[in-house]
């Protein structure tokens, strides 16, 4: 069974789906949620489903090595959930083809530093687009630019805000992120 640690920043919707689904398979468990945020409701979650979780801080993920020898020791599989901190170049090089992460639209758009959230839900919205998406990618040293994995897409209308649109985006993620982070699993394993 592959283990998965989980790095979130917020309420840790996606987080918990994840945990929830692989509670359910003999493919991976979800093993421990690292948090940059204290104050994020993905501790709550996770208090609630009996699965580990731990804070930590700008300097351990990237000046100590802490962060880094966790995983070494512990992760099979790396997923971001809206974890919004770029991943340093020693984590992304030891675990090539490793580190998932969800992108609330179809990249190549609206991808980059600061295109998170809301504020992709905002530029879509502006930009009057005629269908948006998800896309799952692995991670490397840019921001929004790893090798796609996959992308589900959902036609907007006029009337699409970008309150409804992150209802549609919800809703995709909530689908297919934890199926095709067990495909990869099994792919790997094939």
């Amino acid at each position: 069974m592959k283990r998965i640690i989980i790095f979130a920043s917020g309420s840790g919707s996606n987080a918990e789906n994840i945990i929830n689904y692989f509670n359910k398979t003999k493919t991976a468990k979800v093993v421990h949620v690292l948090c940059n945020s204290k104050k994020a409701k993905v501790f709550d979650r996770c208090d609630r489903l009996n699965t580990p979780s731990s804070h930590f801080t700008r300097d351990e993920f990237l000046l100590t090595g802490k962060i880094l020898n966790f995983l070494k020791e512990n992760a099979d599989l790396i997923v971001l959930a809206g974890f919004l901190w770029k991943v340093p170049t020693e984590i992304i090089k030891a675990f090539p083809k490793k580190i998932l992460n969800i992108h609330p639209a179809l990249l190549p758009k609206y991808g980059g530093k600061g295109m998170y959230g809301m504020h992709v839900h905002k530029a879509v919205a502006d930009n009057k687009e005629k269908e948006t998406g998800i896309t799952i990618h692995f991670v490397n040293e840019h921001y929004d630019e790893g090798a796609i994995i996959y992308q589900a897409k959902t036609a907007l209308d006029s009337n699409d805000t970008p309150e409804s649109i992150a209802k549609k985006i919800h809703v995709l993620e909530q689908s297919y992120f934890p199926r095709i982070i067990e495909e990869v699993i099994v792919s790997v394993n094939e």
